[in-house]
């Protein structure tokens, strides 16, 4: 077994040893490969203060200036993208290519985006020669701003609340996920050699119920930002609420693709492999629920499952898999628990868990891996399609017309994505429309600018992020009206 590395947590600009920690596993082995902080209210309160002494002057920093660190930070991730490609992976269970190829290229984007958007922030103003008045806006950070990230996107989650809360002149006290927090290590390592100030940006490592709890709890930290699980996002809502705390909240998913017939099937199919199982299906805009018009309905499954059993899986270091392991033991065995209660229910399963034997390395054996599963034979009230599975599982089912789909789309208690499939203008306009989601995408998948707001309606959270409206979030406006 490799040795085993003790993580510090990130306080003041130093790296800070911490009496208690947590075991943290390589999903592709099953072996523990780093001990993690398992920090409390004490290293969280020490964090909160450190920020709060740095905000004085991080918040009157020009702009320029800030950038230009954030685009050194950038700078430094980039030169060692592979090695934090190679730990993602490690620590997430994820391909190693698809960290190279997308989640660290993407932290990157993070820091040099926001960079360049606080330097073209345009403040409103308006004339009342009536009153003899002008009024004009201004706009001031928060605060201390706590932000807490799940484990499916390590990094690129992490960096998508740190770029735009220091760009904006907060300070901030993180908490990645205690099961994938290697690269938010090596992350404070980046911001040490970038000469980011002492107390601007720290990193503190922990579980939800400890650390996590006493950063939504501090009164010194007045701003939350949380992307995770709407049972957490519910708890954050109500432990914030004496403290009439800002909130941001990326929550859970159940995502519909909804397929007409006259979609062109060599373009639809890939994509929606892709949607499905992309990350081991780890991630909150997987399409988790398909609905496929009648007149092609049978034809899609067949395709579709002959392109799930050839997804290869297995060791995330082998370029040819497409899937790598689940994040942890227990996550799979809930994926698979829905597996098997989708049986239970009389559904069809296809293809994957119970059906093909996965063939792994001896080195892989223990580690957390599953086939992707395709289920048939589903009634839209049934756990697999109302429940968030977060996992390489995905339910086909037909539909009729178009008013019969978008009511079956919309009855889940999630809205934050949708994938709409057809080549006539129209239906695309009239069922984006009518879709209670926070973000459609037609004929594509994944497809992101940063300057639109990402978000989710219902249960998928509350508030938006991207440019314009992480800079908002993060800042106060003031309203300030002068008389001649």
């Amino acid at each position: 077994m490799a040795s085993v590395q003790t993580l510090e947590n990130f306080i003041d600009g130093k790296f800070v040893p911490c009496a208690r920690h947590i075991d943290s596993y390589n999903p592709a082995t099953g072996e523990v490969h780093l001990r993690v902080p398992d920090s409390g209210e004490e290293e969280v309160q020490a964090a909160a203060q450190a920020a709060k002494r740095a905000f004085k002057k991080w918040s009157k920093m020009p702009p320029r200036e800030r950038s230009n660190l954030m685009n050194k930070i950038a700078d430094i991730i980039e030169s060692r993208l592979v090695e934090f490609a190679e730990a993602e992976s490690r620590d997430q269970g994820k391909p190693v290519w698809l960290a190279k190829a997308v989640d660290i290229p993407r932290v990157i984007h993070n820091f040099r985006f926001f960079a360049s958007g606080i330097l073209h922030s345009i403040n409103t103003s308006t004339s009342l020669p009536e009153a003899s008045a002008i009024n004009y806006t201004c706009r001031t950070p928060v605060g201390v701003a706590g932000l807490i990230s799940p484990w499916n996107l390590p990094l690129y989650l992490l960096t998508f609340k740190i770029a735009p809360a220091i760009a904006a002149g907060c300070t901030a006290v993180c908490k990645p996920s205690e099961m994938t927090s290697h690269t938010a290590y090596m992350l404070a390592e980046v911001l040490q050699k970038a000469g980011l100030p002492s107390g601007v940006c720290n990193i503190v490592f922990g579980v939800g119920p400890r650390a996590g709890e006493a950063i939504v709890k501090s009164k010194d930290i007045p701003i939350i930002s949380f992307t995770g699980s709407t049972a957490t996002g519910e708890r954050i809502q109500k432990m914030s609420a004496p403290c009439i705390k800002k909130l941001s909240l990326e929550l859970g998913g159940k995502n519909a693709g909804v397929v007409f017939n006259d979609v062109a099937l060599d373009k639809c199919l890939p994509t929606m492999i892709r949607s499905s199982f992309a990350n081991q299906g780890e991630i909150c805009l997987t399409t988790s629920r398909i609905f496929v018009q009648e007149g092609i309905y049978d034809t899609f499954v067949e395709r579709f499952v002959e392109l799930t059993k050839a997804m290869k899986v297995g060791d995330p270091r082998d370029g040819d898999n497409i899937m790598g392991a689940l994040v942890s033991k227990e996550h799979l065995a809930k994926v698979k628990g829905y597996v098997e209660l989708a049986r239970r229910e009389g559904c069809s399963v296809l293809c994957g868990e119970g059906l093909e034997e996965l063939q792994l390395p001896e080195q892989n054996k223990k580690g957390y891996f599953m086939r992707p599963t395709v289920i048939t034979d589903v009634s839209d009230d049934s756990r697999i399609m109302q429940e968030e599975v977060f996992g390489p599982v995905t339910c086909i089912v037909p539909f009729r017309t178009e008013e019969e789909v978008i009511e079956r789309a919309n009855n889940v208690q999630y809205g934050l994505a949708a994938c709409v499939w057809s080549e006539n203008s129209g239906t695309t306009h009239r069922v984006a429309q009518a879709l209670d989601v926070g973000t459609v995408w037609v004929n594509c998948w994944m497809v992101r600018d940063l300057n639109v707001p990402f978000g989710g309606a219902k249960q998928s959270g509350v508030g938006r992020e991207g440019l314009k409206e992480s800079l908002e979030f993060f800042t106060e406006v003031k309203t300030v009206c002068i008389k001649y």
